[in-house]
């Protein structure tokens, strides 16, 4: 098992910045890669930044390319996701989640994922 607990949420102005973390706890061996997910209301679960637990290969969605930096550290067992430039479209909770990478599922989709964090909200006013 993994566990996952996210922190940093907030509220902050349009152009302000956030930096979320995400504790990992567990079997942390078992671990491919580490995603942030986000979910506005009414609107999917988007994946949002994606990294591997072991290399240094990372993903972003168009829409937070230029503003979002996903890092890691693995003495800690921490990810990191910072956020700069945030807009009031990047409302949402904000959720982290372990992939083993036996799923064959694209690495966009939540349910290639295994593990997931309780979430934090993160609110950007205009």
């Amino acid at each position: 098992q993994v566990q996952l607990v996210e922190s940093g949420g907030g509220l902050v102005q349009a152009g302000g910045s956030l930096r979320l973390s995400c504790a990992v706890s567990g079997r942390t061996f078992s671990i491919y890669a580490m995603g942030w997910f986000r979910q506005a209301p009414g609107k999917e679960r988007e994946l949002v930044a994606r990294i591997r637990w072991s290399a240094d290969a990372t993903y972003y969605a168009d829409s937070v390319k230029g503003r979002f930096t996903i890092s890691r550290d693995n003495a800690k067992n921490t990810v990191y996701l910072q956020m700069n430039n945030l807009k009031p479209e990047d409302t949402a909770v904000y959720y982290c989640a372990a992939d083993s990478g036996y799923s064959r599922t694209p690495v966009g989709a939540p349910g290639r994922y295994d593990y997931w964090g309780q979430g934090t909200q993160v609110t950007v006013s205009s």
